[in-house]
């Protein structure tokens, strides 16, 4: 794995980080008419990116790579920005999830053709741009 792909690849296992614990935030802070379904898609999300930060911190860790694994190196690394905790409404918390899943989906994609041809990442990225397109098509239904 080239330096620069594991690099990308940390910093894309940050925003995952940062995402997941997000979620969470928002899961338990929504509120709004809509707030059981939003609040139950909540959690299948982050139960989603639980499965992601494990597979791609081991994807580096089977290139001889460390990965980031601290919330102070996630913080440092990703681009999504932590959400302090207060209530949100049901729409607002949307707008945040499909900016968020937007901001993932396109560095997913930007490692993907990064990676050329390094299968395993290639793969990995493949998966989660399939999964990325399906959560931004049922948020931006919830949103209409």
């Amino acid at each position: 794995m080239k330096n620069q792909v594991a690099q990308s690849i940390n910093k894309y296992l940050a925003n995952v980080g940062v995402n997941y614990i997000k979620l969470h935030n928002l899961h338990w802070n929504v509120i709004g008419k809509d707030f059981k379904p939003v609040h139950e898609y909540l959690e299948s999300l982050y139960d989603s990116f639980a499965e992601v930060l494990d597979e791609v911190a081991e994807l580096l860790k089977m290139h001889d790579q460390v990965p980031a694994a601290s919330l102070k190196e996630y913080l440092a690394l990703a681009d999504i920005e932590e959400l302090g905790a207060k209530e949100v409404y049901s729409s607002e918390v949307l707008q945040i999830v499909l900016a968020d899943l937007q901001l993932l989906k396109a560095q997913a994609e930007a490692i993907r053709a990064e990676a050329e041809d390094d299968y395993s990442v290639v793969a990995m990225m493949e998966d989660h741009l399939a999964n990325y397109n399906k959560s931004i098509w049922f948020v931006k239904a919830m949103l209409k």
